[in-house]
């Protein structure tokens, strides 16, 4: 029982575990035993933070199945290794090497050392933001909503955003609110935060307080730190843009809309397309234009150790610059003035082939399943699924019982992470004292 199996086990344990309870008759509006594939697909989406549904979240299932999905979102955004520490941590209990390996290697860290620090850290950020959200949520809802429907449904919203899940309890998602200056800043806001990454919130903090205590000396931030931040500014300004000006001339979603709220609409999508599934305009009328763009933002994600999916910020600036430096005839990799590794390297171009192999396979087997769904909504579907944002054109309630199985498949892969995965089934590397010779090879 290697780590990383024990990290995909650990996942799978707590996808079957909410799968039953979201059958029990408690967990659904009409008392009836909910269905397998209903009850599964929904726990692995909201275990695996992704969003996707095949049912209506608020028509289908009680306010206990609501409350269920919202356990289940919470574990799988903070992961299923962090939860158990800090439930360890909570009971008094010490954990050893082992265990410290699993949580380096569930948060992505290079180093050992202050893991347990780490994970109180992150529990005290994620209490921090959800209940913010809430409050500032709750502002929001409650000229529309009774007191008892606006708490739950900012409560549910806030920590679906901070976790990158994108369930909903309103059934046009946010569409009610695509006009709403505090909905587009709030949501948005947490599922940024959320996906940017818990190291990077910390350094902020620390550069924010060193500035408030006019500190001396100039605090050096860390290369993870300069590659998340810029590249989530660049990415969310330039899908924002793209979205705007891809829709502009669609009458059915939003050239009807005030310019406002098609800014507002834009940006909306822009946030949520990388690593969460709310939506704010009808996915499935947008343009093929805008589908392709959404695809190219979902499919890049978020940044390592926050609760996003996709190939994250990281590895697009690691493959972008080893593209440069090829460029410039150059025989090593930099980024901001720093030589990137080539164990990073090869980590980047492993995440990037195993990733675009998954979504090929993954789409050849939903169109094979599925032909008569348009080929640009198959890929969408499996890229959303892949990256767990969850956003749909509407078509996944009506594929076959096969292809919302390799959604459901699509969905872990995506969550538990490719390289992880195969990790967990290869078994540790075994390491060899053998080096071979080198011979040049011929490329592009």
């Amino acid at each position: 029982m290697t780590v990383s199996r024990t990290i995909c086990l650990g996942f799978m344990t707590v996808i079957l575990i909410g799968t039953l309870l979201l059958m029990l008759p408690i967990s659904t509006i009409d008392g009836q035993w909910n269905d397998l594939i209903v009850a599964l697909f929904t726990s692995t989406s909201a275990v695996c933070v992704t969003g996707h549904i095949v049912v209506n979240t608020p028509d289908h299932f009680s306010f206990w199945g609501q409350l269920f999905i919202l356990g289940l979102i919470q574990i799988g955004g903070l992961g299923y290794m962090t939860a158990t520490t800090f439930l360890l941590i909570l009971l008094g209990r010490r954990f050893g090497l082992r265990d410290r390996v699993a949580i380096q290697q569930s948060l992505d860290r290079n180093e050992l050392q202050g893991v347990s620090g780490m994970v109180r850290s992150i529990i005290a950020l994620t209490l921090i933001f959800e209940i913010t959200g809430i409050l500032l949520l709750l502002v929001a809802f409650l000229p529309d909503r009774s007191p008892g429907e606006a708490l739950w449904s900012a409560i549910f919203h806030s920590v679906s955003a901070w976790n990158n899940a994108g369930f909903s309890v309103f059934s046009d998602n946010m569409v009610s609110y695509q006009s709403s200056w505090l909905v587009n800043l709030v949501v948005p806001g947490l599922v940024i935060f959320g996906g940017i990454g818990y190291e990077v919130i910390l350094e902020i903090y620390l550069l924010l307080r060193d500035r408030l205590q006019r500190k001396a000396g100039r605090l050096v931030v860390s290369l993870g730190f300069k590659v998340a931040i810029t590249t989530t500014a660049i990415l969310l300004v330039m899908g924002t843009i793209a979205i705007f000006f891809a829709e502009k001339s669609n009458d059915d979603i939003f050239s009807t809309l005030p310019l406002k709220t098609q800014w507002l609409a834009a940006w909306f999508q822009s946030a949520a397309t990388r690593t969460a599934g709310f939506n704010s305009i009808d996915v499935g009328g947008m343009s093929t234009t805008s589908l392709f763009i959404m695809i190219a933002l979902m499919f890049i994600g978020g940044s390592p150790g926050g609760t996003a999916g996709g190939i994250k910020t990281t590895t697009l600036r690691v493959m972008t610059s080893c593209t440069k430096a090829i460029l410039q005839g150059k025989e090593e990799v930099l980024l901001y003035e720093r030589q990137l590794p080539i164990s990073v390297i090869l980590k980047a171009v492993g995440v990037v082939v195993g990733s675009v192999f998954t979504v090929i396979v993954m789409t050849a087997l939903i169109t094979f399943f599925d032909p008569e769904v348009d080929f640009i909504r198959v890929l969408f579907e499996v890229v959303s699924a892949f990256a767990t944002v969850g956003l749909s054109t509407g078509i996944t309630a009506g594929l076959s019982t096969a292809s919302k199985l390799v959604l459901i498949a699509t969905m872990y892969i995506g969550r538990v992470g490719v390289l992880l995965l195969m990790g967990s089934i290869l078994g540790d590397p075994v390491p060899s004292s053998i080096r071979y010779p080198e011979e040049n090879l011929l490329v592009g």
